[in-house]
């Protein structure tokens, strides 16, 4: 019988834990009275096995619950729910990682195209990849070609659309796509469009043709917003398309960064993982960004490594600072802080390129 093994980070004192590991076990497969269940098969294959119970200092102790894989079957969406669904509702509970078995990995794929993918597609062999952002909301279609254009001369390799660009009456969705396609068509330089796709799956999928009627070959999703389900359909649909994953709401649950991003997100299909960089904007410590990084792209069932992008508020002062920390396996993503540059964007982004590309990796 095939098991998923989830690990959680309880708060507890040493004389309960052994109880809260049993119910959380009971909780996340069966979520009733195991007194109540007569038939032994459930007993024996549906319900969670607690498999361990170590304490990890400071009123923590990390539980390690065995979850049948039939519970999940094939749909995303649900093994999330068997990981984490109403445990999550407990403010003494944190999902730190799991652990599956072939049968639950290889159908989703993981990653189309991958770190060496995007790579190959920028022409940036050996290096570390740079990425800015299109900005602010409320600019027109041809405002962000505009700007767009200004970001490939300046030799950047990937220009995705701020996460909150949708499809609103001032900047639609196609037309975005048109404007800025024939943008970067026209400065002849080898800079990528990103545009980010929202909506329900119906809006999903005719965004995606759209940007591939625009010859566009990436997308950026936000997985937490459209759903863990759609997210790997749209992926599954859509082999010769890479997909950046946003971490929007990402934040709004208890479960570790380096799980969800590095293994969940990759598993189901994103190519990039942006997340919150040390240091910037939001409260990621250096540590929780270097196990993010290194779960990524970690030999992990066969998957292509995903790409990690630490994003959030970055300068161009910390370019070096950042490769000294990530290495040449990374995607670089400044955004405010070149457009701040306004006259000189275009002079800002190339100093950022060549610092990247001049960098002496060690």
């Amino acid at each position: 019988m095939s098991r998923f093994t989830a690990t959680y980070h309880v708060r507890s004192d040493a004389r309960s834990i052994e109880a809260r590991a049993e119910a959380i076990a009971v909780e996340q497969s069966v979520e009733m009275p195991l007194s109540a269940i007569e038939d032994q098969r459930i007993l024996d294959e549906i319900v969670g096995k607690v498999e361990d119970v170590r304490d990890i200092g400071n009123g923590a102790f990390a539980v390690r619950i065995a979850l049948s894989a039939d519970t999940a079957g094939s749909d995303a969406g649900q093994l999330i729910n068997m990981l984490f669904g109403n445990t999550s509702l407990q403010e003494d509970v944190v999902l730190h990682d799991a652990e599956f078995p072939d049968d639950v990995v290889g159908p989703f794929g993981g990653p189309n195209v991958g770190l060496d993918g995007l790579r190959a597609r920028a022409g940036a062999a050996g290096r570390a990849l740079t990425c800015s952002a299109l900005k602010p909301q409320g600019l027109a279609p041809d405002g962000l070609a505009a700007l767009a254009g200004r970001f490939a001369r300046g030799g950047i390799d990937y220009i995705k659309d701020d996460h909150g660009l949708a499809d609103q009456a001032y900047s639609p969705f196609a037309a975005r796509c048109d404007a800025v396609a024939a943008a970067l068509r026209a400065t002849g330089e080898h800079a990528r469009y990103v545009p980010s796709l929202s909506g329900d799956l119906d809006a999903l999928r005719a965004q995606i043709a759209a940007a591939k009627d625009n010859h566009i070959d990436t997308v950026m999703v936000q997985p937490m917003i459209m759903g863990l389900s759609n997210f790997a359909k749209l992926v599954a649909e859509n082999r010769d398309v890479a997909f950046f994953a946003h971490p929007t709401l990402a934040g709004a649950a208890r479960i570790s960064p380096q799980f969800l991003f590095g293994k969940v997100f990759r598993m189901l299909g994103a190519d990039a993982l942006v997340f919150p960089n040390h240091g910037g904007r939001f409260g990621y410590t250096p540590q929780t960004c270097r196990a993010l990084a290194q779960t990524a792209l970690a030999d992990w069932h066969g998957l292509k490594p995903a790409v990690p992008v630490p994003a959030g508020g970055m300068t161009t002062d910390r370019v070096a600072e950042m490769l000294d920390f990530y290495g040449s396996e990374v995607m670089l993503l400044i955004g405010g802080a070149l457009l701040e540059a306004r006259e000189r964007l275009t002079q800002e982004t190339a100093t950022f390129v060549e610092t990247v590309k001049g960098y002496r990796y060690g």
